[in-house]
């Protein structure tokens, strides 16, 4: 059994290589990927060579972690899965000597059942969005209840945040951003330049920037014992300074990666209708588009989330 999959093969290299599969076993499904999202913050880390030392790291690999596709085969020992269900797929490692970190970004996938999470039909290629909405959920839920009410970046992560903090009941966030392109598309909360933002007794900070370098004036815009939440992925060493932080008897939070619990939560808040994911998917190419695609996602800033569709891909 073989699979069309996206392979970096070094950083700034990435090609469209057919893979043998690994055989599937008893407790596996095999799934046939529609649609798989590309990642702005591991993936582009991955593309640029920056990517810290990471479980698994190395190249060549097979990158992607939001994958939705139907079931086409299930295993002898699988009782909860049915051939022909949606799923979603947070990667996979099937490639053989070929890494899978995180081995979502190809046609087809052998996994295990439990992570195949079934989803809704009507959530179609929205359903890649699960993973970033599960980091946002993992990411409130994970300390001691307080909404943000400052999210530092507009991208993907952020828009979610802001989404799951309102519909949670709490008063809407500020948000930051300074790129003009992202700054349209907000939901119930003001998106302002840090500049005009003259507010320094946030709570709950939650960046989701990627930036390192933000730490002090974060803190400076802490109230007393208020908590930054480091929530995006940061490739070069965090510090700050210590005197503005004691000052404030700030808390640090790192927020770290999604439980399967807060995938299921994520899926249920959707198709309740808690959580919407519109307007997040912004570009759509063919996988066979890959080598241009990846570039786009990366470089373009009005891409918040671009997807590949592999229906063509056999």
């Amino acid at each position: 059994m073989e699979a069309i999959a996206v392979v970096l093969e070094e950083p700034q290299r990435l090609a469209l290589s057919r893979l043998a599969l690994d055989a599937p076993g008893e407790d596996d499904v095999v799934v046939d990927v529609t649609w798989s999202g590309i990642s702005t913050g591991t993936e582009r880390l991955l593309f640029s060579g920056t990517m810290p030392p990471f479980p698994g790291m190395g190249y060549p690999l097979v990158p992607g972690y939001e994958s939705v596709g139907r079931i086409a085969a299930i295993g002898t020992g699988v009782t909860d899965r049915k051939i022909g269900q949606l799923v979603y797929v947070p990667g996979a490692r099937c490639f053989g000597a070929i890494r899978g970190l995180f081995g979502g970004a190809a046609s087809r996938l052998v996994v295990k059942a439990d992570k195949a999470l079934p989803i809704d039909d009507s959530m179609g290629e929205q359903g890649i969005l699960l993973a970033l909405a599960a980091t946002a959920r993992h990411a409130i839920a994970g300390g001691d209840g307080t909404p943000p009410d400052l999210i530092v970046g507009h991208g993907v992560l952020g828009r979610l945040i802001a989404r799951l903090a309102i519909a949670s009941g709490g008063a809407p966030p500020t948000v930051w951003e300074t790129e003009p392109a992202r700054v349209d598309g907000a939901t119930g909360y003001p998106v302002v330049h840090p500049e005009a933002d003259e507010r320094r007794d946030y709570r709950a900070i939650y960046d989701v920037s990627g930036d390192a370098g933000l730490l002090d004036t974060l803190i400076g815009r802490l109230a007393p014992g208020g908590e930054i939440v480091l929530a995006g992925f940061y490739s070069a060493p965090i510090s700050f300074a210590f005197p503005p932080a004691f000052m404030k008897e700030a808390r640090l939070r790192v927020a770290a990666e999604w439980r399967p619990a807060d995938l299921v939560a994520a899926r249920d808040r959707v198709a309740e209708g808690r959580l919407p994911l519109d307007g997040l998917i912004t570009h759509r190419h063919a996988a066979t588009e890959a080598p241009s695609a990846y570039p786009t996602a990366f470089g373009d800033p009005s891409c918040l989330k671009m997807i590949l569709d592999w229906r063509a891909c056999k």
